[in-house]
């Protein structure tokens, strides 16, 4: 008899992908991909619907394989915002984790507790990026809108309801929203009436499920649309730096960068953090323990944006960055073309500073990788200042620049350390079904974590230019005090 299979679902910025994968021994059996519309920060927004029809797409691709998933779990972007009706009708598109909208209602809501209240209230100082400051100005800029609402739920929730009809929603993606509280697991409510007072009870909030308590089973309909078993099973689902956490097999002392998109450093901890600087965001994660991070909004775009002005292709792009000496030349790249989330820049730029005439492309290509890992080194540095103590097991590279021979590279000379670059697996899709197999097993995420092993991965050491890191961090922290 064929084993059971496990669908684990990554619906992220760009795309949903799936993987299927057999239930006790994590074997890839088959995968899909579909994408979002584009979006451009610092407005960016994306219709639920689009969500839906890309999750059928990537199962469609699955095949045959599709018959045999007994369980299904999504992992989602963090930060979203999706407003419902009382009949469960989306009242708009949702706002993603980098519009950044919601600048001036994050200032005045922070302002109005301080820093640290809002700290040792939810974990984190919210930014532009965190659902409370898009409710804010969606109460603000939209209020036939707000009148409307019924239920707000986060992207994974959202397509969780699409599976089993109920408004649920996990620890770890309901402490990105700035009015959840990890230390006691608990909503905040007062923290929500700062948004939009006077408006909100917790009718509007979905039930928060622990790592593995299911929401039911698949709904006959979307069963049939996603062609898999009717009787399937549902996780709780959580968000997608909780899920690449799962995929991972991260255990207390390893550190994980993330790059795409966004960047992410982030790792496990025993204890609840609160950084009043907001540098950290002390996140729950989908085990039961925390997951203290850091997020930067640019990360890859910034080479691929860079490579399009050079006229290059990405493997052309790593080759110029490996020509050209450490510190690019002289050249330094602040990389806010989005706006940035760390520091909470988001009405900022770009800069290239140290332009001489000897410049040439390959200079400009180390700039940008430089540029873009000095700044999510800052947030390392954030990171380990909220530790008990330094995190003594491995440090793990994934995402898209975890294929980049030059992010690789780079990141091993800047810090000086081997890093192991996870480069075969989508560990967002990896760790929905690993949360997937452990409700349909009654098995905890640890152990089937451990069961299934870690996917494989390189490890990179540092080279030649961690003679350098030093000049090159100088330099970017200097560009980065006086822009």
């Amino acid at each position: 008899m064929n084993e059971p299979l496990v669908a684990g679902v990554d619906s992220s910025t760009q795309s949903t992908k799936v993987e299927l994968r057999a239930a006790r021994t994590g074997e890839l059996v088959a995968t899909g991909r579909a994408t979002h519309p584009s979006t451009h920060p610092p407005h960016s927004e994306q219709h639920p619907d689009d969500w839906w029809s890309a999750l059928v797409a990537a199962m469609d691709q699955c095949g045959s394989a599709r018959s045999r998933v007994a369980a299904i779990a999504v992992a989602g972007q963090q930060h979203g915002l999706v407003c419902l009706d009382r009949d469960d009708r989306v009242l708009r598109p949702a706002p993603l984790w980098n519009d950044t909208s919601g600048a001036a209602q994050a200032d005045r809501m922070v302002a109005r507790l301080g820093r640290q209240v809002w700290a040792d209230a939810c974990g984190s100082v919210p930014l532009a990026s965190f659902t409370i400051a898009k409710l804010a100005h969606l109460a603000a800029s939209e209020p036939d809108v707000l009148d409307a609402t019924a239920h707000v739920l986060l992207p994974h929730d959202e397509v969780t309801r699409r599976l089993t009809g109920r408004h649920t929603t996990d620890r770890g993606d309901a402490s990105g929203t700035g009015w959840w509280c990890p230390a006691t697991g608990s909503y905040r409510m007062d923290l929500l009436d700062l948004a939009v007072p006077d408006t909100v009870d917790e009718s509007w909030l979905p039930e928060v499920l622990g790592p593995t308590e299911s929401p039911g089973r698949i709904t006959p309909g979307a069963a049939g649309a996603l062609g898999i078993p009717a009787d399937a099973v549902v996780g709780p689902g959580t968000g997608d730096n909780m899920a690449a956490a799962l995929g991972l097999g991260l255990r207390p002392g390893d550190v994980a960068v993330s790059l795409g998109t966004s960047g992410t450093v982030f790792t496990t901890s025993d204890h609840p953090t609160a950084d009043p600087t907001g540098a950290v965001a002390g996140f729950a994660d989908a085990t039961g323990r925390f997951l203290p991070l850091v997020c930067t909004l640019n990360a890859t775009g910034v080479s691929d944006a860079v490579a399009r002005l050079l006229g290059v292709a990405l493997d052309e792009f790593d080759d110029l960055v490996l020509d050209a000496p450490p510190g690019a030349g002289g050249l330094t790249l602040l990389p806010y073309l989005s706006g940035e989330r760390t520091p909470d820049r988001p009405n900022a730029t770009g800069v290239l500073a140290g332009l001489r005439p000897d410049v040439d492309a390959r200079s400009v290509a180390r700039a940008a990788v430089e540029g873009v890992l000095c700044g999510l080194l800052d947030g390392y540095d954030a990171l380990l200042r909220q530790l008990e103590r330094p995190p003594a097991g491995d440090h793990l590279l994934v995402g898209g620049g975890a294929r980049s021979p030059a992010y690789r590279q780079v990141l091993a000379d800047l810090t000086g350390r081997e890093w192991l670059a996870v480069t075969g697996d989508e560990t967002v899709a990896r760790g929905a079904a690993i949360q997937a197999a452990a409700v349909l097993e009654g098995s905890t995420v640890d152990e089937v974590a451990e069961q299934w092993g870690r996917p494989r991965s390189t490890a990179v050491q540092p080279g030649d230019g961690a003679a350098a890191a030093p000049t090159v961090r100088g330099a970017y922290a200097s560009l980065r005090d006086r822009s």
